[in-house]
């Protein structure tokens, strides 16, 4: 099995524990259609505004929220405390653009993190190195005033020297006046992207290398993405989004920690009328797959204007908790295997027990390649219940029952001699 280099971040619980809630809130909930709303729409700060006027969760209950994390079976827990646009969830010192100022009247975060905290799961923040809000933040490819005629004009007066400090500022409350924080999600670099002459932004920008410093000095601990734009071995996990990885993720041909970035839908923040929503079976299949191939699974859920999870996320919830009842052992502290799995199945392993996920219920017999003579018992997961077993030639026959169990993916548990 692949065993990635030792991170400067504490990522030993991260990878049994595999599976985490992403959350994206802030005032795009509102417009309900896309977080990077602003950006799509080419809609000035001062229009946006009317989003910070209106921002009241008066139904906001962050104990549901965290109680719906845990019986998914979600171990810790993501929150975007500011997303590109510039809003942050907490009473930061720095910034008047922050949910005291709103209708809202209090700071969000901290009740949300006291909530998760409470219920076991581990704390992780999302900060966007993007501002559109920001004075100092210069317009580039991404800003929503990227087309207006005055744009590099205006850029004149904007100091991103400044905004770098603004950064470190918030990131230093961050990681000093919530407790211990588990995960720093930085979002997101973009140095060779341009605009009409406008340059995309990365590292200098950011001032990466002073900004890690300071996360590493306050938080030894904490886990860091890679999204700093900076040279491999900086970053403690790498984070492909909304795609599948089919193998363990490697950088430079090394294998890295990984996590998969994913949503119940086509969009990050609530989205009243999308629709592509992922039926149970690629729900399921998706954890299995991410956890099969070394991975964690971040699945996001993008809370209503009003502080709730609407029902499809719900239900969604549910699916992964229902599954996950009954065959948690074959995902916490499972990894990648060190056998092949069939055409129709994928293997997680745990030591000397391996789980056969069976994506394609077979008539009858299921046929394992390399595991004659290996194996020395075999159930299924969701109730214990014994699959005879038989060996010819190197292949191992499992006798499955015929109708497939109530289950939206099967497990066989194999315990290995």
């Amino acid at each position: 099995m692949l065993q990635p280099a030792p991170t400067a971040g504490d990522t030993e619980w991260f990878v049994h524990d595999r599976f985490g809630m992403f959350i994206h809130w802030g005032l795009y909930a509102l417009a309900a259609r896309h977080e990077w709303v602003q950006n799509r729409e080419e809609i000035s700060p001062e229009a946006y505004r009317k989003y910070f006027e209106h921002f009241d969760p008066d139904r906001l209950d962050p104990r549901a929220w965290a109680i719906a994390a845990r019986e998914a079976g979600m171990k810790y827990f993501v929150i975007t405390t500011k997303h590109h646009e510039g809003f942050c969830l907490w009473d930061s010192k720095f910034t008047d653009y922050k949910a005291p100022n709103t209708p809202a009247g209090r700071d969000v975060l901290r009740p949300i993190v006291d909530a998760f905290r409470a219920e076991g799961l581990r704390v992780g923040f999302y900060y966007s190195l993007i501002d559109w809000h920001h004075p100092d933040f210069p317009i580039d490819v991404h800003h929503p005033l990227r087309n207006h005629p005055d744009a590099a004009e205006m850029n004149k007066s904007r100091d991103v020297r400044k905004y770098a400090e603004y950064m470190r500022n918030q990131v230093r409350e961050l990681l000093t006046e919530f407790g211990q924080i588990d995960v720093l999600w930085f979002d997101f670099s973009y140095p060779n992207q341009t605009h009409k002459g406008l340059p995309g932004k990365g590292h200098q920008d950011w001032q990466s290398e002073e900004l890690l410093k300071l996360v590493r000095e306050l938080a030894p601990q904490v886990i860091v993405d890679n999204r700093l734009d900076l040279p491999f071995g900086n970053a403690d996990i790498y984070t492909p989004e909304q795609y599948q990885p089919t193998e363990w993720v490697t950088v430079d041909g090394q294998p890295v920690v990984w996590e998969a970035c994913q949503t119940f839908s086509g969009s990050w923040g609530y989205h009243r009328d999308e629709a592509t929503w992922k039926s149970p079976e690629q729900l399921i299949q998706m954890l299995v797959n991410i956890v099969a191939t070394g991975g964690n699974l971040l699945m996001n859920v993008g809370p209503t204007a009003r502080g709730t999870f609407d029902q499809r996320a719900l239900d969604a919830l549910k699916v992964y908790g229902d599954w996950i009842k009954l065959h948690d052992r074959a995902i916490y502290g499972c990894t990648q295997s060190e056998f092949a799995a069939p055409t129709g199945c994928r293997y997680t392993q745990n030591g000397n027990r391996l789980y056969a996920h069976v994506y394609a219920w077979p008539f009858r017999h299921l046929h394992l390649t390399g595991l004659g003579g290996r194996v020395a018992y075999a159930q299924l997961l969701n109730d214990a219940s014994e699959v005879k077993m038989r060996e010819k030639e190197g292949v191992l026959t499992l006798e499955l029952p015929v109708i497939k169990p109530d289950v939206v993916v099967p497990v066989v548990e194999l315990f290995l001699k």
